[in-house]
């Protein structure tokens, strides 16, 4: 059902589509979505001396059932440039019609997503680029670090490892764009170990000939996510967080410059903050608030299968598909594409295929694996490739936290971090204003 609400009502905005509830809860701060950076934020703001802060987390699923969970659980200092980079655009406008490309565009006229490539095409260039890269490995860096206190002060066992990732070539083009990289990420400080085949086959002996040389990133890491979510979900409602699951976000409603009521499917909820962590969805559930966040979803998927003997031991990503190849446990997951088709869950099956023959052409006996999950999940993605992570500069009380891309599992730790510095009016560890909601316009 289609939920409508005044835009202009004053002095608050009021509900239209339907019967409005009573309010029934207070709470200092409401958390809209329990994806990685819901949680990672409920843990900080409930944790560190804070028990006196009522946190209340809502979430529309269940746990685990957003993009949070189905990723390649990368931790990743190596992907410290952004999604929109020098020649990504035009790469994928030759993509476009290929629909087992590894970045696909659904035409379609819609006019947000219209503006969404035009301010990402400005945003593909070189001097974006070494803006926002030490921003993003400054987050990676204290994410890791932060995953690595979860697993000593809380005991969290969710198969955290830092082994590092091999990026695989299986083109001479492909490794000397790979080299590029990697000097670009050196002047950064992120150092790399280049390998020609017969080193990386000493490192993996699971790649196949074909693969002509690799890059290994020794500051990476990995985890499985879903498991990771389930024990944060479980710590948090331990520090006494309540968190609620199928309870979806209908209206949020504002008085003057502060939200004043967010109704949900079960029953109204009066918060003194509001943190907007509903990925994908985050546009559309305050769209109505004339704030108008320019983010994406773009569509990913993953396939996980029973782990072979001889299948990977470390991480690989496999560069010329882009797709992410993560031992978990007694599974092995593949990770890949990127689709901007609207909020759309459909499964396109030419795109799980097209990641079956990625995983076929690189690694050896990869053919005929037991399925364990087919997946697919809606990534949030801003047109400069950074996060949004502030106040919103209309509304006090409204935190937004969003548009991560495919780094929100990374990020989740220190995103939930600097929410918890930015409700309690603490001087945030890393510099927020390249992160700012407004700078957009």
């Amino acid at each position: 059902m289609e939920v409508i609400y005044g835009r202009n009502e004053s002095p608050g905005r009021k509900f239209r589509g339907g019967q409005a509830g009573k309010v029934k809860d207070r709470t200092d701060v409401l958390i809209i979505g329990a994806g990685v950076i819901g949680l990672c934020s409920a843990y900080y703001l409930a944790g560190q001396g804070r028990q006196g802060r009522q946190v209340t987390v809502v979430e529309k699923g269940d746990i685990c059932d957003g993009a949070s969970c189905g990723n390649a659980g990368f931790i990743v200092p190596s992907h410290s440039i952004p999604l929109a980079a020098p020649g990504v655009l035009v790469q994928g406008l030759k993509w476009m019609l290929d629909p087992e490309s590894p970045f696909y565009i659904k035409p379609r006229l819609d006019l947000d997503l219209i503006s969404w490539l035009w301010q990402f095409r400005a945003a593909c260039n070189a001097r974006a680029v070494r803006e926002a890269l030490p921003v993003l490995r400054d987050m990676h860096r204290q994410s890791r670090d932060l995953f690595e206190e979860l697993v000593t002060d809380e005991g969290l066992d969710f198969g955290y490892e830092q082994s590092g990732t091999l990026t695989l070539f299986t083109s001479r083009e492909g490794l000397e764009e790979g080299l590029e990289e990697v000097h670009l990420l050196q002047e950064y400080g992120l150092d790399a170990e280049v390998l020609d085949r017969t080193q990386v086959y000493e490192l993996e002996p699971s790649v196949r000939p074909r693969v002509v040389g690799g890059i290994h990133h020794q500051e990476d890491a990995h985890l499985d996510p879903a498991i990771f979510l389930q024990r944060l979900a479980r710590v948090v409602r331990e520090m006494g967080v309540d968190v609620r699951t199928s309870t979806e976000v209908l209206v949020v409603e504002a008085a003057g410059a502060r939200v004043s009521t967010v109704r949900t499917t079960r029953g109204d909820i009066q918060p003194q903050q509001v943190i907007l962590a509903a990925g994908a969805w985050s546009p559309r559930l305050v769209s109505d608030l004339d704030l108008k966040l320019p983010i994406q979803a773009a569509k990913g998927y993953s396939i996980t299968v029973e782990r072979p003997n001889d299948g990977p031991a470390i991480p690989l990503y496999l560069s010329e598909a882009k797709v992410a190849v993560t031992p978990m446990g007694d599974t092995l997951r593949f990770a890949g594409t990127l689709e901007l088709s609207g909020l759309d869950l459909s499964i396109d099956h030419q795109r799980v295929n097209a990641i079956r023959r990625a995983a076929r052409d690189y690694i050896a006996g990869t053919e005929d694996l037991e399925l364990v999950e087919i997946w697919r999940g809606l990534r949030p993605c801003t047109p400069d490739g950074l996060p949004i992570i502030g106040r919103a500069d209309s509304y006090q009380n409204l935190i937004v936290a969003g548009g991560h891309a495919m780094l929100g599992l990374s990020l989740g730790p220190i995103t939930g971090k600097l929410v918890s510095q930015l409700v309690c009016d603490e001087p945030p560890d890393i510099d927020l204003m390249p992160l700012r909601v407004v700078r957009f316009g």
